[in-house]
């Protein structure tokens, strides 16, 4: 888990790449930017809005030779070692970037490297090293006033809620290709930022299966448990699923599913969606591994346990207490009413 709310920029580079197959230059900068009051907050939100929204997957750097061959590695870890003198690698790392810049849908842009200090990654502080790249130039307008009128010119600027690329490197887990996250608005050459600058491949443990297999099993029950039964199974299914990840330290799939699917009909339909699905929630082949707590955790939070009806009344399911839906909740059809309904036993009522 990263905690980005304290992180302090303490250099800024900014450097221009064009792209290099069409004869755009590179422009190097000097020296680094002198950030002031004004800018520092903007700057630093446009970094790192982007990477506070989207979903933790870690990558890490790799080579197919070794990972001693990965420049961008070896840069990291320069900058780690000698942050002072972040700005000099960090003209490598634009220049880097410049050579990897020649297919023809690659855009120019600035690109900035900046050494954070105070990011939080698992509750420990850390340096990490961003690097940034704005491509898109958005319409804006400008007002000037004359003596008589006020004039309306149009400019050109990068938009600040809308970071093109970014990628920020975590001091931890350096023997293993460090953890990186990254971010690309722009998916028409993410092969070029992923794989061909930053050379990097997921890192592929037990939160990455862990989170794999949930949101699997999310959309399983989205896609087969709804459609087959109700609303309340597909919750109920869900409950199960986290009941058995939190009390259980490794995930085996066959004991997965008979803890899981009491309808045995649905067996042989999870078999075919995993197989058709596999590629797509990347549980291709996973059929054990341990199970990361942190991941499940997290998942709870984003799962939808509640049943919403057309009558406006929701039943909200708790996942800590994953039985209590199988024990005080039934549903049934009054003929009367033609209308089903569901039925919730419980002592009493909790004062919150």
């Amino acid at each position: 888990m990263i905690n980005l709310f304290n992180a302090q920029i303490e250099s800024l580079s900014i450097h221009r790449v064009g792209n290099k197959n069409r004869g755009e230059n590179i422009f190097l900068s000097a020296s680094t930017f002198k950030l002031d009051d004004e800018i520092k907050p903007l700057i630093k939100e446009y970094f790192l809005k982007p990477f506070r929204e989207k979903e933790e997957s870690y990558y890490r750097f790799h080579h197919e030779t070794d990972i001693e061959f990965n420049e961008l590695y070896n840069l990291s870890n320069k900058i780690f070692d000698d942050p002072y003198n972040t700005h000099e690698y960090s003209k490598r790392i634009a220049t880097l970037l410049y050579e990897q810049s020649t297919h023809p849908h690659i855009k120019s842009g600035e690109v900035y490297v900046v050494y954070f200090e105070g990011m939080q990654l698992d509750n420990i502080k850390v340096p990490a090293i961003g690097i940034f790249k704005s491509e898109l130039k958005h319409d804006f307008l400008q007002f000037e006033q004359s003596q008589s009128n006020l004039e309306m010119v149009v400019q050109q600027g990068v938009n600040l809620q809308k970071l093109d690329k970014g990628a920020i490197i975590f001091n931890s887990n350096q023997a293993e290709g460090f953890k990186i996250l990254s971010v690309d608005s722009n998916r028409y050459d993410t092969k070029y930022w992923l794989e061909n600058f930053l050379g990097v491949d997921v890192l592929a443990d037990e939160n990455y299966f862990t989170k794999n297999y949930l949101n699997f099993a999310k959309n399983f029950a989205k896609d087969v448990v709804l459609p087959a039964e109700d609303k309340k199974q597909e919750v109920m299914f869900m409950n199960r699923s986290m009941d058995y990840f939190a009390k259980n330290d490794d995930f085996e799939e066959s004991n997965y599913i008979n803890s899981v699917i009491d309808n045995p009909d649905l067996i042989p339909e999870f078999q075919n969606y995993k197989t058709e699905k596999a590629p797509k929630y990347k549980v291709e082949d996973l059929t054990s591994f341990p199970i990361a707590n942190k991941a499940v955790t997290d998942a709870r939070k984003k799962i939808k346990n509640v049943i919403t009806l057309d009558t406006n009344i929701q039943i909200k399911m708790d996942f800590v207490s994953a039985e209590s839906a199988e024990k005080f909740v039934e549903k049934g059809w009054d003929e009367d009413k033609q209308m089903y309904y569901y039925l919730v036993y419980f002592n009493k009522e909790e004062k919150k």
